[in-house]
């Protein structure tokens, strides 16, 4: 009886320590929340992304145990790209780990948003990386927004530039019609005001072809666009849209290598389905695809070469892939950085925020991350929440995306003032009194 009283005092003993040693390690958990779709017609190109960012944070938890020493947690929550939807996954996941959520990476401009008051009222960082509101790259106004390394509007400058250099100048541009085959939602009409002010500029005659969500209907826009003949045509789309578009294009005989997408329209996903007929097909890009990066190359060892990892091998590397693998990398810098001011522990939303605003990701720091030719320098301030980021433009061979241009840098001048001018109307529209960033800096 003894005996018995003994061991049931020790198997309590034994429960109560794995307890507190199991509530110790939740404890220093640094806890980030994943808005993501794996669901479907936009699921072909959230599920890389979502792949690649998640693989970035295991590798990093499995081969250094977290960022100073403290573990990295993530759930994810599936949107199925609907704002809604983002809105209860944020609501749900906000509070979640020992300081609430880090950040949120919306993935969405519609959910971004949704969520710019929320999260700013709650003191949560949003992370858009190259995509929702351009204007919320003025961090006076928008101090928990960020929208590095570059906007939709900054590419839609970009695109103009190269394209003027196709022509044999930008001045060859006047007289000449570009079209717009965009998602007709807030995603698709980022870039609306950018290129209609450089059509006016530059003389050349701007058409819109707004495509319906989630854009599998997409014959009458074609025909339309045979009858106009645009002499280059961009493309903001996403998920099922840009096969469509694609396949589309090939059928009224538009030429592939006049055809650009968005950095949102370039990703395997959007041209295999195509085939041959993708040939040519152009878009911009942030980043390099491919999986000679030893960043990369330490997510197979520590990652795949374990048995483990959200996709299969053979899709690490691909560029919507190595796009979450950026983003997962900025995220944790930010982390790393605001560790450096607020110490070595789980971090509040309002401390990361300090963080990102500090963020100065330099060639050094790209070449230790083993991220040397995948990503770019980015640093940010109090006033710039984008980073001045540049913009190139790859090409379909049939097989893989190949570089075409070298980096374009958009009209930072024009850009800034657009942003600024944007960004006080909003303010003054929400009763909201600009931060002072000469004094914050």
């Amino acid at each position: 009886m003894k005996v018995t009283k003994v061991l049931a005092v020790a198997a309590i003993a034994v429960a109560i320590c794995g307890f507190t040693a199991d509530l110790a390690l939740a404890q220093n958990e640094q806890f980030i929340p994943r808005l993501v779709y794996r669901t479907g017609p936009y699921a072909p190109n959230g599920i890389p992304f979502a792949d690649g960012y998640a693989d970035y944070l295991d590798m990093i938890d499995a081969r250094d145990g977290g960022i100073g020493g403290v573990k990295i947690t993530y759930e994810e929550c599936e949107t199925g790209y609907n704002n809604d939807k983002g809105v209860e996954c944020y609501e749900r996941l906000k509070n979640h780990g020992p300081t609430g959520a880090s950040l949120v990476d919306p993935l969405s401009t519609g959910i971004t948003y949704a969520l710019i008051e929320r999260a700013t009222a709650d003191k949560i960082p949003v992370v858009s990386m190259g995509y929702g509101r351009a204007d919320a790259s003025y961090g006076a106004v928008f101090p928990y927004v960020f929208t590095l390394p570059a906007t939709y509007w900054a590419q839609a400058d970009a695109l103009i530039k190269y394209v003027g250099q196709q022509e044999g100048g930008i001045d060859k541009l006047k007289g000449k019609k570009i079209g717009l085959v965009y998602f007709d939602a807030a995603y698709g009409k980022e870039p609306i005001a950018t290129l209609e002010k450089l059509s006016e500029k530059l003389g050349y005659t701007f058409l819109k072809y707004p495509v319906t969500p989630p854009g599998i209907e997409q014959s009458a826009t074609w025909l339309q666009i045979r009858q106009q003949k645009p002499d280059w045509l961009f493309m903001w789309g996403w998920g099922v849209m840009n096969s469509t578009a694609i396949k589309g294009a090939a059928s009224v005989g538009y030429p592939m290598d006049h055809f650009i997408g968005v950095w949102w329209s370039g990703s395997e996903p959007d041209v295999v389905p195509a085939g041959d007929a993708a040939k040519g097909y152009e878009s911009g890009t942030l980043h390099a695809a491919g999986q000679d990066f030893k960043a990369v190359q330490e997510i197979l060892k520590a990652v795949y070469d374990k048995g483990a990892g959200h996709t299969t091998r053979d899709k690490v590397g691909e560029v919507l892939y190595n796009r979450g693998v950026i983003n997962a990398i900025y995220d944790l810098e930010a982390i790393r950085t605001a560790q450096g001011k607020f110490g070595n522990k789980p971090l509040k939303g309002e401390e990361v925020q300090w963080g990102y605003e500090h963020l100065d990701i330099t060639p050094t720091r790209i070449a230790a991350l083993g991220a040397d030719g995948l990503m770019v320098p980015v640093r940010l301030t109090c006033a710039n929440h984008e980073g001045n980021g540049q913009v190139r433009i790859q090409q379909w061979d049939g097989k893989h995306w190949k570089f075409v241009s070298d980096w374009i840098q958009p009209d930072r001048d024009m850009l800034t003032e657009m942003y600024k001018e944007s960004a006080l109307a909003y303010a003054k529209e929400k009763g909201i009194t600009p931060r002072d960033c000469a004094k914050e800096s």
